[in-house]
């Protein structure tokens, strides 16, 4: 967003406030869409404050964990962490694998940080009950790389909506508690708590078995679906989930409660295209055959709101592109790879004939 219009110091506090709605409101900007002040907001975003690496420790039975990675069992462990001074802090966590079709194929799966509120206080991780940890899933560079690819699908959406998850980089070293061995430090990412997202956009995080297609806010289900659609992603639904009691598939349900307008918030990105991960399966109902292969998966009920939400994104390219460009932990080959990918989706949506035929038309009735 531009800086605000200088304007002349009001004699009331009411047309302040009336000429700062009017200038939120010319940038298309919601009252859900504005950023949040206050006290919750500050405790719950400073973790995701910064770029910079958050150096961990996460100490562990980590050898029975990976053996017995499909069992969803919690271990108890440590995290230790290094504060700006640079004094270390140690503080109890419970460990439990995550993940679809990553806890399959990485030697060392996703995991999910499950804190006791009195053990974080005072501390970076304060407000968080869980934090997803995206793992190196397997040794080499090639799987680093995904890493930070996945990244930048999170950062690019970050600049799409605020309803959208935070990371925050991490090197990670994980100690063996049976024999104190450590194995790192690795790359990772933490992914922003799911209740304090939607705390910080002043909404509640909904858990509810389906969404009804008419409860989803157009405009937000075509900029998710959109977003998707260009980082070529169709692992993803905004209506129900893997299991019948509760939604969604690699999304969350936030809104002011059940039977107001619902928003998806997506996650998990690691079978797009602009990853590119080797061991993504296109899905079989789709019938493509790559996962490089882009498929609008919008509904053709809120095909009303694909044009403002077209020209959202128009706009935001040369920042997104940036984005690609500005990753310096990507190798030349990756950036290249990214770089292009994006610029292919964009000449989609920006040209009138291919997205009509490659995305209005398509859409899921």
């Amino acid at each position: 967003m531009q800086p605000l219009p200088k304007y002349p110091r009001a004699t009331n506090a009411v047309i302040l406030v009336a000429l700062l709605f009017a200038v939120l409101s010319s940038f298309g900007v919601s009252k859900a869409c504005a950023a949040p002040a206050g006290g919750d907001q500050a405790k719950s975003a400073k973790l995701f404050a910064t770029e910079s690496p958050l150096a961990l420790t996460l100490t562990a039975p980590w050898r029975e964990f990976v053996r017995n990675k499909d069992a969803k069992k919690r271990y108890p462990g440590t995290l230790e962490y290094i504060d700006e001074s640079g004094a270390k802090h140690s503080v109890p966590v419970a460990f439990q694998t995550r993940g679809h079709n990553r806890l399959k194929v990485c030697k060392f799966p996703p995991i999910k940080l499950i804190f006791e509120k009195a053990a974080v206080e005072g501390t970076p991780f304060r407000g968080n009950k869980s934090l997803k940890l995206s793992t190196h899933c397997d040794s080499g560079e090639r799987w680093e790389q995904y890493v930070f690819k996945e990244m930048l699908a999170y950062h690019t959406y970050n600049l799409v909506t605020e309803r959208s998850f935070k990371v925050r980089a991490a090197s990670v070293t994980y100690v063996d508690v049976a024999d104190r061995s450590p194995n790192g430090p690795h790359v990772g990412f933490l992914v922003e708590d799911d209740s304090e997202m939607a705390k910080r956009n002043h909404l509640e995080k909904l858990d509810m078995p389906k969404a009804p297609l008419e409860q989803l806010e157009p405009l937000e289900s075509s900029r998710f679906s959109l977003f998707e659609y260009l980082i070529g992603n169709t692992d993803f639904a905004q209506l129900s989930g893997p299991s019948a009691d509760r939604c969604c598939h690699n999304s969350v349900l936030i809104g002011e409660n059940p039977q107001s307008k619902l928003f998806t918030v997506p996650y998990d990105f690691d079978s797009s295209g602009l990853v590119d991960a080797h061991y993504a399966v296109p899905n079989p109902v789709l019938k493509i055959s790559s996962n490089r292969e882009r498929v609008f998966r919008g509904f053709c009920a809120n095909n009303a709101t694909l044009e403002p939400a077209r020209r959202e994104f128009l706009h935001l390219e040369p920042q997104i592109l940036e984005l690609a460009r500005a990753e310096s932990r990507l190798d030349a080959k990756s950036k290249e790879s990214a770089v292009d990918y994006l610029s292919k989706g964009f000449e989609v949506l920006r040209n009138d004939e291919k997205f009509a035929r490659e995305v209005t038309a398509k859409c899921r009735k």
